[in-house]
């Protein structure tokens, strides 16, 4: 800034003041300023000017896994949308769901600056009582059941369990089975509590639940093991690359999909409409999940009034070729 001075005749208040865009910078004067910055190359401090304004446009993102598909998408989504905003994206990814884990990884993006925070909990904790987030620290948290403490956004994870057993019971199955998720995924227990309420609401008889890891691996070990269920016509995998996995399985079996035994997934992955038989599936917003999440931290940091409590994007369901009337299979 001093060699600017130098370069322009002016002082080193007048070129703060120019960078800052001060509107009372005689016009003639803001020119050759800005000409004096331009041939020495001169580009004023963000991270200072940050300091001063204590303002970061930085958002934080903590999460426990970059493996799920929801968590990438959802994440590309946050990342998006906050460069659409002026803001980075700084992100923290935690080994393990612990309270000590989780305080270090708020006290890390502290000290790294960021305005606020995007908390996206893929694993539910048994136990909140035993993590609780900082209360003076501005969040939205995803994928979670954090009550009314804090600003949620999530999937419509329960309905969209309920249309994909509604519709494999209106095809005429007489029951739906089900391959969940981790049991300690609060994702998949949304959806398996839901397929089990709407089973009973039906008056159908519930099947054991199985549990995969989200794999195409543990969807394929799965579908070898309900492949021996002669009662099995329908099945409902929690997500799309199990519901791979079950395909797979079903047709080393000699199962026909969907002559013999329906398939529906989760996620509407973008290769999902490319499997064998191409896969009816509950499609996840996760561009508008990401979105919000972005907006709702906005929100918080122009002090603008922040909702507590969860706000669910809806899901919809997309029929392919992998379901089938129960009659088909006996055609």
């Amino acid at each position: 800034m001093a060699d600017v001075a130098r370069h322009a005749g002016v002082s080193s208040q007048t070129v703060s003041r120019v960078s800052n865009g001060d509107a009372a910078v005689v016009e003639s004067t803001r020119r050759h300023v800005l000409a004096a910055m331009e041939e020495l190359g001169y580009r004023p401090n963000s991270a200072a000017r940050a300091l001063k304004r204590g303002e970061f446009r930085t958002i934080g993102v903590i999460l426990f896994t970059l493996s799920t598909t929801g968590n990438m998408r959802t994440l590309e989504a946050i990342a998006n949308s906050a460069a659409d905003e002026g803001y980075a994206v700084t992100l923290l990814p935690v080994a393990a769901p612990t309270q000590d884990d989780i305080r270090g990884a708020f006290t890390r993006l502290g000290e790294l600056a960021v305005d606020a925070i995007i908390v996206i909990m893929e694993v539910h904790l048994l136990d909140t009582a035993k993590v609780s987030l900082p209360p003076h620290i501005q969040i939205v948290v995803a994928d979670s059941d954090a009550g009314d403490r804090y600003s949620v956004v999530d999937t419509d994870q329960a309905g969209g369990a309920r249309t994909a057993v509604r519709h494999l019971l209106e095809l005429g199955h007489r029951s739906v089975w089900h391959l969940a998720g981790p049991a300690e995924s609060f994702s998949a227990q949304r959806r398996a509590d839901a397929w089990r309420a709407t089973l009973e609401e039906a008056g159908r008889e519930v099947p054991p639940v199985l549990h995969g890891d989200w794999s195409a691996e543990s969807g394929y070990r799965a579908g070898l093991a309900l492949a021996e269920e002669a009662d099995c016509s329908a099945v409902f995998a929690a997500n799309d690359q199990m519901a791979l996995g079950l395909l797979r399985a079903f047709h080393e079996a000699g199962r026909r999909v969907p002559e013999d035994v329906s398939v529906v997934g989760f996620d509407d992955t973008p290769g999902s409409g490319s499997f064998f038989p191409p896969l009816t599936t509950v499609h996840q917003d996760f561009a508008s999940v990401g979105r919000q999440c972005v907006e709702g931290v906005l929100r918080q940091i122009r002090n603008e009034e922040a909702e507590r409590g969860t706000t669910l994007v809806p899901t919809r369901l997309v029929v392919r070729e992998s379901t089938a009337a129960a009659a088909a299979r006996r055609g």
